[in-house]
C-alpha cells in the first residue's frame, strides 16, 4: 500500500529573507528581494539587477564551523546549508549521533551549477602552478553532489543522499523525487530542496542572450514582472529552499506539526518537439504534466484553488496560463487563482521551486493567496483567458484547499506537484 506523505519541516534562504519567519513576514508584506548590483554595472551587464540573499555573520557562524567557513566560496552551498538544517531543525528532528546515522532518513538536494567562485579561484591557481595551493574543500564544494554530501554530514543521514539536476525545475523535481521514495516505503523521511549560486559568472550567459530586462536598473524592485503586460524578461537571482517529507505515520507518531500533504506530481520533457526547444516549452508536454499529476493524485482539474506557476515574466506567460487551462479544462471565471513568487523573489534557477514551494505553502495557514505585485498591467492575452480577479495584485483572502505547482526548465522538462492542506 503507497503511505501518505506530509511536509513537516521548512527552510528558506531567499533574496527577500533568510529563514522561515523573516520569510514568512517578506512575502505577504510584498517585500522585494531584487536590487541593483554594483558589480553587474562594473562588468557591463545590460541587467544590472539580481537577487541575493543576504547572510550576516550570525546566519554564517551558526550554520558553519571554523573550518568550513576558512575558505568557504560556493555561494550555494552556503545557501543550501543554511535553508537545509533550518528545515530539518524546524520539523523537530534531531542530528545523528556520533555512530549511527539515521538509516530510514534521507537526502535530495539538487543544483544546476555548484561552486562557481571556487570553480574560478581553482582554475587561476592551477594556471599559476599553484595547484598544491587549492586546499581540502575545492572538491567538495565545486561536485554537483556537493551539498547533498554536506548536509548529510550535518545531520548524519544514513538513507538515499543525491543531486539532482533539471534546470529550473531541479527544486519542484527534488520534492517529488523524494515524495516517491516516501510513498514506496524506501524511507520514512526526506530532506528536500534545491539551491543556486549567486553572480555574474552564473547570470552572464543570460545577460548574453537578452532574456533578461534593462530598464529597470534604477527601479529594481519593478523589474521582475510576470505575467504583465510590461514583462521584459526575467530577473536573475540565487537562493535555496527546502522541505522536509515524512510519512504520515512517522509524523503522528512523534506529533510532528503538519503544515501540507503532498499528495502526488508528474514529471516530463517536450523532447524539443511541437515548438519546444532548449529554451521553450513544448506547450503539449506541459499540459500533459498537468493532467498527469492529476491522474496520481485522483483529483479533476476542478479541485485546483490556487496555482503556483513558473511564470518567469517572458513573453512565454501568457502560454503558460493557457496551458493551464487546458489542462484543468478551466477559465474565465472558474479559473483558479494564480501567482508568481518571481515578482518579489527573481528566478531562482535551480532554486527557484523549492523556495517557490515553501511560499506556496505558507498560503495554507495564513488564508491568504499571495499577490502578484507587478501585475497590474495585465497581459491582454491572459485578460482575455481568465477573469483578471484570478490574478490578484494584492493578497486575497481564502481558504484553499489544494495548491498545485509547477516548474518549467531549460531543456523543455517539467514538473507538476500537488499540495493539499492538512486537516
Amino acid at each position: 500500500m503507497k503511505r501518505r506523505v506530509v511536509v513537516t519541516g521548512m527552510g528558506i534562504c531567499a533574496p527577500n529573507a533568510v529563514g522561515l519567519p523573516s520569510f514568512r513576514q517578506a512575502m505577504f508584506e510584498g517585500k522585494s528581494g531584487i536590487r541593483h548590483l554594483p558589480e553587474l554595472e562594473t562588468l557591463g551587464f545590460r541587467c544590472q539587477v539580481g537577487g541575493i540573499p543576504e547572510i550576516t555573520e550570525d546566519v554564517l557562524n551558526d550554520n558553519f564551523n571554523k573550518l568550513d567557513l576558512r575558505d568557504l566560496l560556493s555561494t550555494g552551498l552556503i545557501y543550501g546549508n543554511i535553508a537545509g538544517l533550518e528545515a530539518w531543525k524546524h520539523a523537530g528532528l534531531p542530528f545523528a549521533d556520533a555512530e549511527n546515522p539515521h538509516w530510514d532518513s534521507g537526502i535530495i538536494f539538487g543544483t544546476s551549477i555548484l561552486g562557481v567562485d571556487k570553480f574560478r579561484e581553482s582554475i587561476l591557481k592551477i594556471d599559476q602552478g599553484n595547484v598544491r595551493r587549492l586546499g581540502s574543500t575545492a572538491v567538495p564544494q565545486t561536485m554537483a553532489s556537493g551539498i547533498s554530501a554536506f548536509l548529510a554530514g550535518k545531520i548524519g543521514c544514513g538513507n538515499q543522499v543525491s543531486s539532482n539536476s533539471s534546470a529550473c525545475s531541479t527544486g519542484t523535481e527534488a520534492i517529488l523525487m523524494a515524495f516517491e521514495r516516501i510513498q514506496n516505503g524506501l524511507a520514512d523521511r526526506m530532506l528536500a530542496g534545491s539551491c543556486s549560486d549567486s553572480g555574474p559568472y552564473v547570470w552572464g550567459g543570460f545577460d548574453a542572450m537578452r532574456v533578461v530586462p534593462s530598464g529597470y536598473n534604477q527601479q529594481p524592485e519593478h523589474a521582475s514582472r510576470p505575467m504583465a503586460e510590461s514583462a521584459a524578461g526575467f530577473v536573475p537571482s540565487s537562493g535555496a529552499g527546502a522541505l522536509v517529507l515524512e510519512s504520515l505515520d512517522s509524523a503522528l507518531e512523534r506529533n510532528a506539526h503538519i503544515h501540507a500533504e503532498v499528495l502526488g506530481g508528474a514529471a516530463n520533457c517536450g523532447g524539443q518537439r511541437s515548438g519546444g526547444s532548449m529554451t521553450a516549452s513544448n506547450g503539449k508536454a506541459v499540459q500533459r504534466c498537468i493532467t498527469e499529476a492529476l491522474r496520481t493524485t485522483g483529483l479533476k482539474g476542478e479541485h485546483i484553488d490556487v496555482i503556483n506557476g513558473h511564470l518567469t515574466a517572458t513573453s512565454r506567460d501568457a502560454e503558460e496560463v493557457f496551458n493551464w487551462s487546458r489542462a484543468l479544462g478551466r477559465s474565465g471565471d472558474d479559473f483558479p487563482f494564480i501567482n508568481s513568487f518571481k515578482d518579489v523573489l527573481g528566478h531562482g534557477l535551480s532554486a527557484s521551486g523549492s523556495m517557490e514551494c515553501v511560499a506556496a505553502l505558507l498560503q495554507f495557514e495564513a488564508g491568504q493567496v499571495i499577490g502578484n505585485r507587478n501585475a497590474a498591467d495585465l497581459h491582454p492575452e491572459i485578460s482575455q483567458l481568465i477573469n483578471p480577479s484570478r490574478v490578484p495584485v494584492e493578497n486575497t483572502p481564502a481558504a484553499p484547499q489544494i495548491i498545485a505547482k509547477a516548474s518549467l526548465g531549460f531543456g523543455d522538462v517539467n514538473t507538476c506537484v500537488i499540495f493539499k492542506r492538512y486537516d
